[in-house]
């Protein structure tokens, strides 16, 4: 079974993210340093990453794992309420692959997570 990381600060957000994709095997994170240690632990199919969280930020985390051979090839799917065109390009330059804006529709992430781990 696939591996999902999901990293944010908003439990009722996690919670609900893991719901919709009870199909593959969920591990959750609540700040940005715990998110990290966990990427590189488990080192997951796919990282659902929160923009704005405590300790480290979502960009950070993205660029550290994407320029790091090891991890580069994990799909990253940011999740910010920072809806700016130029919070969507600083998000694209720390290598996220998808950059879904709150609120957003359950379905539609589960959708693109599938796209992504098939």
């Amino acid at each position: 079974m696939k591996k999902i990381l999901i990293v944010d600060d908003e439990q009722d957000i996690v919670e609900s993210l893991k719901f919709v994709l009870s199909d593959y095997n969920c591990y959750c994170a609540y700040n940005g340093e715990d998110g990290l240690k966990l990427a590189k632990e488990l080192i997951p199919d796919l990282i659902i990453l929160d923009v704005m969280m405590p300790k480290i930020n979502g960009y950070k985390i993205s660029r550290l794992l994407k320029y790091d051979s090891k991890y580069k090839d994990i799909p990253i799917l940011m999740i910010t309420a920072r809806s700016q065109e130029e919070d969507k390009l600083i998000g694209e330059e720390t290598g996220a692959d998808e950059y879904i804006t709150k609120p957003f529709d359950l379905n539609e992430v589960a959708e693109k997570v599938k796209s992504y781990l098939g």
